[in-house]
């Protein structure tokens, strides 16, 4: 039997609550922790705003790839495009990071390709491999501290990009859409804001009407995307992604066509893991190159 024909296996673990994507009596139950939320966070918004915490501009132009969707919309990828974009036109960019998983430290580290990802974090490590090299990388709770780091020990870098902190208020910026020259991203996928309430109740760190200077979405784009009020006087660009050559661990040069991978082996031999915040994405693009298997999200 061929292996197109074959059905698919999905396992999940670890992932979002269901009333995260609809309203119903559990997230209404929880609305007034998350009316809470939204409460303290204006207030820390306001005591930004008004001066009460000091913060001093950067050196640098700041692009923020971030998101107000809690989980992995596709920072990562468009992370590396952008530095990779920016190489290309000419300009020396720098990429700070979190280190989401990384071990506690209190200096940044500068993270390379052989770095251990136990210690730095996984996606700093996959950016440095995936560009090998080619940009100084540094990670560290505070990005403040990962900015002086970084300038210090490459001066020549003209722009910095962060893979997420639009929610970091000590990283002080100066939009573009106030006339600045930083510029603030927000990644949106295709399960988009859910039931639109804030955490716990649902799936949002801000709401969904914060400013940016444009929305990046990416996933399958639906004929709603563009009619939603969301996106009513807002930039919006929609992000194509395509996989790439799958290669084999222990030998990169060994690598194989999906397509010709689907053809070679059945459903029984091939399990696919994905650890990202939308698994299911990923397992869609596999199965439209006919791939069929066992698919774990993580």
């Amino acid at each position: 039997m061929s292996s197109k024909k074959q059905s698919s296996q999905f396992l999940k673990f670890n992932t979002a609550p269901q009333f995260w994507e609809r309203r119903g009596p559990t997230s209404l139950l929880l609305w007034p922790l998350s009316w809470l939320y939204g409460l303290i966070n204006r207030a820390l918004d306001l005591l930004n705003e008004i001066g009460l915490r000091s913060r001093k501009p950067q050196a640098v132009p700041i692009i923020i790839v971030g998101n107000i969707r809690v989980g992995g919309t596709g920072k990562t990828p468009i992370v590396i495009a952008l530095a990779e974009r920016l190489a290309r036109m000419g300009w020396k960019p720098g990429i700070i990071s979190r280190g989401y998983g990384a071990s506690t430290s209190t200096t940044p580290s500068q993270v390379h390709s052989d770095s251990n990802p136990l210690k730095v974090g996984d996606e700093p490590v996959l950016i440095a491999k995936r560009t090998q090299d080619q940009f100084p990388i540094w990670v560290h709770p505070q990005r403040m501290k990962s900015i002086r780091s970084l300038l210090k020990k490459s001066p020549d870098v003209n722009v910095i990009i962060s893979d997420d902190g639009l929610q970091h208020r000590a990283l002080a910026r100066w939009p573009a859409r106030e006339g600045g020259r930083d510029i603030e991203f927000v990644v949106r996928d295709q399960r988009g804001e859910g039931n639109r309430f804030l955490l716990p109740a649902g799936p949002l760190r801000e709401p969904a009407s914060r400013d940016r200077d444009a929305t990046l979405m990416t996933g399958t784009e639906t004929t709603s995307t563009h009619a939603d009020q969301y996106f009513l006087g807002r930039r919006a660009f929609h992000l194509q992604s395509t996989l790439g050559t799958p290669y084999q661990l222990i030998n990169p040069s060994n690598t194989q066509p999906l397509d010709v991978l689907a053809a070679s082996y059945s459903a029984e031999k091939v399990t696919a893991i994905a650890a990202i915040g939308n698994p299911q994405r990923f397992f869609d693009d596999l199965q439209k190159h006919g791939v069929r298997g066992e698919f774990i999200g993580l």
